[in-house]
C-alpha cells in the first residue's frame, strides 16, 4: 500500500516542480486473493435444501432477486422445479436462456447475457447471477459476468458430467472466436460451484462418454488408482448410475474433482504453462471446431489423448501393455480414438497454434507410465505421422479381433 511519502519521487519537496520524463518512475504492486468453494450437494432443488438459497444470498426471511441464466435444454427439463424452489425461498428469479452447444459459444450470446443484467438492473455486489447448464453455458455466463461492470458475482450449477468434473470447477471463462476455441476469455472465479449428480439422470448417454474423457485424462496424468477404478466401471456407467452415485462412482467423481482442483489451485492464472491438465488439449481444439458432424469436447480430447498415448509409447515413456490398457479404456467408454480430418497436416497446424498459446514452446504433456506425466518440447512432424499410423493400426487390429471373436 502506498503512503503519502511514497506518492512523490524521493527527494522532492511539496510543491516542487516534477522532473521531466524520463525522470519519473513508479512501481505498483497488488495482490488479489481468490477464494471460492466447490460443494457436492445431493437434492439441490429439494424445497428443504437451503444450499442454493444461501448461494443466492437468501434464507434470511427477506425477498431478493437473482438472474438465472440457464441452458435452454436444462430449462425445458427443470423449469418447474427451479420455479417451485425460488418461490419457496422468496427469491425473484429473472430468467435468461442461452444455447449450450459449441456452435453458439460466441460473443453475441455473452452480450445477450449482459443485456439481461442491464434490463434487470442487477446490483453490482448484492445480487447474483446463477449459471445453470453444461460447460458451454457456464463459460458464456462466466465471461459475461467478468465483463459486466468489470465483474459481478456469479454461482455455477453444472448439469453435465464434463461440467461437474472440469468446466464448472475452475476459474477460466471463454468464448470461441473465428476458428479458434476459447480465444476470448478471462480468469474469473465463481463464488461457489454447486454439484448435484441428480442432474446427470437426464443427460444423453453420449454426454456420459463426453465427461468420462476428462476423468480418464486425470487418471492418465495423475491418478493410477482412478484408472483402475475406471477399468472396473467400464460398461456400468449410465445417466442413472451417475445420478445414483453409488460407492464406486462416488469415488470416481470425488477423485476426479479433487485431482483437478489440486492441479488448478497453485496455478489458477497459468503463470506456469506446463500444465498436466492440458493433456489431450494440444490437438483437440482444432479438431473440435472443424469436425463435421461436430464432435463433443470430450470426444475431441479422446482422439487427442490417443495420439499422445502413441507419442509416449514411441518415445519409450509408456509400455505396450499400458497403451493397450489406455486405448481399451477409451474405446470401452464409447469414445473415438481417431477421426478422418485428423491428418498429419492438421496435427502440425494445431501444434503450431499450441506453441503460441504456450509462449513459444510446445510444452506437450505425455504420459510417463499411467498416472504420471512428462513435458516435451521437441516433437517432430515425423513423430506425429508415426503416432497417427500407430493409432490407426491399433484400431484396425482391435476391430479385427472383435469381428473374429463374434464369428
Amino acid at each position: 500500500m502506498s503512503t503519502p511519502a511514497m506518492s512523490r519521487p524521493a527527494g522532492l519537496n511539496p510543491g516542487a516542480d516534477l522532473p521531466k520524463p524520463p525522470g519519473l518512475h513508479w512501481n505498483v504492486r497488488a495482490k488479489q486473493p481468490i477464494a471460492y468453494s466447490v460443494s457436492m450437494v445431493r437434492g439441490l432443488l429439494d424445497l428443504d435444501n437451503p444450499a442454493l438459497a444461501h448461494a443466492c444470498g437468501g434464507g434470511q426471511g427477506r425477498p431478493l432477486r437473482s438472474l438465472l441464466v440457464i441452458d435452454s435444454v436444462v430449462e425445458a427439463l427443470y423449469r418447474e422445479k427451479f420455479e417451485a424452489y425460488f418461490e419457496h425461498w422468496r427469491i425473484e428469479a429473472i430468467w435468461q436462456t442461452v444455447q449450450g452447444d459449441e456452435e453458439a459459444k460466441y460473443l453475441e450470446q455473452a452480450v445477450r447475457v449482459t443485456e439481461a443484467m442491464t434490463r434487470m438492473g442487477i446490483l453490482r455486489r448484492a445480487e447474483k447471477v446463477i449459471a445453470v447448464g453444461g460447460g458451454v453455458a457456464l463459460d458464456i455466463v462466466g465471461f459475461a459476468a467478468s465483463m459486466y461492470r468489470r465483474g459481478v458475482p456469479y454461482v455455477r450449477i453444472p448439469t453435465t458430467l464434463v461440467g461437474q468434473i472440469d468446466a464448472g470447477i475452475g476459474v477460466k471463462t471463454g468464448i470461441n472466436y473465428g476458428h479458434h476455441k476459447n480465444r476470448l476469455g478471462s480468469y474469473f472465479a465463481p463464488e461457489l460451484a454447486l454439484i448435484d449428480p441428480e442432474f446427470l439422470r437426464t443427460i444423453h448417454p453420449r454426454h456420459v462418454a463426453n465427461g468420462m474423457a476428462e476423468i480418464i485424462k486425470m487418471a492418465l496424468v495423475k491418478d493410477s488408482a482412478l484408472f483402475e477404478l475406471l477399468e472396473v466401471a467400464v460398461g456400468t456407467v449410465t445417466p442413472e448410475t451417475l445420478a445414483g452415485c453409488g460407492s464406486t462412482l462416488s469415488d470416481v467423481l470425488s477423485r476426479a474433482i479433487s485431482g483437478m482442483l489440486d492441479e488448478l489451485e497453485p496455478n489458477l492464472w497459468e503463470q506456469v504453462l506446463e500444465r498436466s491438465v492440458d493433456y489431450g488439449h494440444t490437438f483437440s481444439p482444432s479438431l473440435e471446431l472443424r469436425a463435421d458432424p461436430p464432435l463433443l469436447h470430450g470426444e475431441a480430447v479422446a482422439v487427442d489423448m490417443a495420439i499422445c498415448l502413441a507419442l509416449a509409447h514411441l518415445r519409450g515413456h509408456l509400455a505396450k501393455s499400458d497403451i493397450d490398457r489406455a486405448l481399451r479404456l477409451l474405446v470401452g467408454f464409447q469414445l473415438p480414438i481417431s477421426h478422418p480430418i485428423f491428418t498429419q497436416g492438421l496435427l502440425e497446424e494445431a501444434l503450431a497454434d499450441a506453441v503460441k498459446h504456450r509462449d513459444g514452446y510446445q510444452r506437450v504433456p505425455l504420459t510417463r507410465g499411467i498416472g504420471s506425466v512428462v513435458f516435451v518440447n521437441d516433437l517432430t512432424p515425423e513423430e506425429l505421422g508415426q503416432a497417427l499410423e500407430f493409432v490407426d493400426a491399433w484400431k484396425t487390429a482391435a476391430e479385427s479381433a472383435l469381428v473374429g471373436a463374434t464369428i
